[in-house]
């Protein structure tokens, strides 16, 4: 990483360059490190023979793996951006659902959960999930991924 200015002399004529440069071959070869683990978690979730499936703050997904897709008929684009309880879990246990949901997002965690997907065709999907509160960097709640079985 190199910058560079002019040097000039009193009378504001150009003399000359200045440049500080700065060896940055660790941090580029971090970003890099970083960068792999990411895609290689990134091809876990999505490729893993479990439905992981996830939600921001709002209730809405934003994680839908191959096997959620499989399972209910909905494709990732199809699932991202809805009210994961009110579009996909049968109506008489939204309400449970929610509440489960909603713990976790208050940091409060459920495993061993029973609920019931509705599927693209109507049909009902029954799955065992582990709802896990998602934090950023910062320890902040970001939202809730279940991991089902």
């Amino acid at each position: 990483l190199v910058n560079a200015t002019t040097r000039r002399d009193p009378d504001g004529n150009i003399v000359g360059v200045v440049g500080v440069a700065q060896d940055v071959t660790e941090s580029s070869k971090n970003d890099r490190a970083v960068a792999a683990m990411a895609h290689e978690l990134r091809q876990l979730v999505d490729t893993a023979n479990a439905p992981i499936f996830g939600i921001d703050v709002n209730g809405n997904v934003n994680e839908w793996n191959n096997k959620t897709a499989e399972i209910t008929g909905f494709s990732k684009e199809e699932a991202f951006d809805k009210p994961l309880v009110s579009t996909f879990i049968v109506p008489n246990l939204r309400e449970s659902v929610q509440d489960i949901l909603d713990n976790a997002l208050n940091g409060i965690e459920s495993s061993n959960y029973e609920l019931e997907f509705r599927t693209k065709s109507n049909e009902i999907r029954y799955l065992l999930v582990n709802a896990t509160t998602r934090r950023d960097a910062g320890d902040k709640v970001i939202g809730v991924v279940g991991v089902a079985q």
